[in-house]
């Protein structure tokens, strides 16, 4: 079952040290936007060097966060309002990348991949399958039995 979070407002996430993010609900528009950013940038090709994962969390962040705490420029001084080059260079911080890709993106990608599971068709690749674990503990137990 999916659950359904019809909340259109934004919500604080704590990336932890002091440093807080405002963000705006995923959409699928959003999504859109995150994607074809990716392709132009070559994210899916095969021979590519760029990193997906870093990617896609600065092309998110720089869409979903309008506004944040705890975070200052390079003498201290906090640093208002959030802009693009701005949130680039926040994700560039190991701990805030990972803490928002596990607070923000993990559950996108749960979701992404509930949708994809299946069960094995009866009559699919392994409809004539032979359970080898089963086997496999029989023979070991007539081993120890001789």
């Amino acid at each position: 079952m999916i659950r359904l979070d019809l909340s259109t407002e934004p919500k604080w996430l704590d990336l932890g040290r002091g440093v807080r993010v405002r963000v705006l609900p995923p959409l699928s528009a959003t999504a859109a936007q995150v994607w074809q950013e990716m392709a132009q940038a070559g994210a899916f090709e095969d021979d590519t060097e760029i990193d997906a994962g870093v990617l896609e969390a600065k092309a998110w962040a720089r869409r979903v966060i309008i506004d944040w705490e705890g975070v200052g420029d390079a003498e201290g001084e906090v640093l208002e309002k959030p802009a693009p080059a701005l949130i680039d260079a926040l994700m560039d911080i190991p701990w805030v990348y990972l803490a928002f890709r596990a607070l923000y993106l993990a559950p996108l990608h749960a979701l992404e991949s509930e949708k994809n599971v299946s069960s094995p068709l009866p009559n699919g690749s392994s409809a004539g399958a032979e359970d080898t674990a089963k086997a496999a503990k029989a023979s070991a137990k007539s081993a120890r039995a001789d």
